[in-house]
């Protein structure tokens, strides 16, 4: 099974160079782009994260407390995850599955949009970044996942969530892998396309990270994250960050395969 591979942009921000990469760039600004990916085939309609949430004050009231007002999150009208979807013909009743990485409200805050989709999620990361974190979390639970979305998944329609094994198949030619490093529910979808396997994670902002050789800086273990681009150059033949604004450039439109 092979699939159509397409970006969408959901808003913007920017960071300081050491959240990107390890340890360098402390005197520069990085854009980071927010994505949903677009995946159909089959006769399935997939998307890899929902956009921020609707009300972004509470988000960016964080945000902003770190970096100033450089670091508010910014979504123009037209990159809501209605009128991004309803450029490609696609509405969010029409998508079948939601594919998230990792727990964060950035990525699960339009999750309760998509009434018709099983929402799949890494069990590891449900349990440490949600349910049983081993550790204090650096980001405020409601940030990783905002109470409507909480209690659309654990008491309006519990059904609909689909705990990841560290390694599965969710369709066939859609797999996923657990990749850790950035968050506890950080994972890698793997899809296959006509122009070959392309990877989606969150592991690496930038191509900066995964083609310069150069660790992400807002990481929870460096192993994990070396370990991640090892596998990742080895399975992929397209590698999507999550975050680069790159992507746009490399594939206009959007338009991966």
């Amino acid at each position: 099974m092979t699939y159509r591979v397409d970006v969408l942009k959901m808003g913007q921000c920017q960071v300081r160079g050491p959240e990107v990469y390890w340890m360098d760039r402390w005197d520069e600004w990085e854009d980071l782009y927010f994505y949903m990916v677009l995946v159909r085939g089959g006769g399935k309609v997939a998307v890899i994260n929902t956009g921020p949430p609707q009300d972004l004050s509470t988000l960016n009231e964080r945000w902003t407390s770190t970096f100033g007002p450089r670091g508010a999150l910014v979504r123009r009208d037209e990159e809501t995850p209605e009128m991004a979807l309803g450029r490609h013909g696609v509405t969010p009743g029409d998508v079948d599955f939601v594919l998230i990485t990792p727990l964060q409200a950035y990525a699960v805050g339009n999750i309760p949009m998509f009434r018709n989709a099983r929402v799949c999620v890494s069990r590891r990361g449900w349990i440490e970044d949600f349910q049983a974190p081993p550790y204090e979390m650096h980001v405020p639970r409601k940030l990783r996942i905002p109470d409507d979305v909480v209690s659309y998944l654990t008491i309006e329609a519990p059904e609909k969530i689909h705990l990841l094994a560290d390694e599965e198949e969710i369709l066939p030619g859609l797999t996923t892998f657990w990749v850790g490093a950035h968050h506890r529910s950080s994972v890698a979808y793997l899809i296959e396309t006509g122009e070959g396997r392309v990877a989606v994670t969150d592991c690496c902002f930038k191509y900066g990270n995964i083609e310069g050789h150069h660790p992400l800086g807002i990481m929870e273990s460096l192993e994990e994250c070396l370990a991640a681009y090892e596998r990742l150059r080895k399975a992929a033949d397209i590698i999507i960050p999550l975050y680069d604004p790159e992507v746009l450039e490399r594939f206009p439109e959007g338009k991966v395969a």
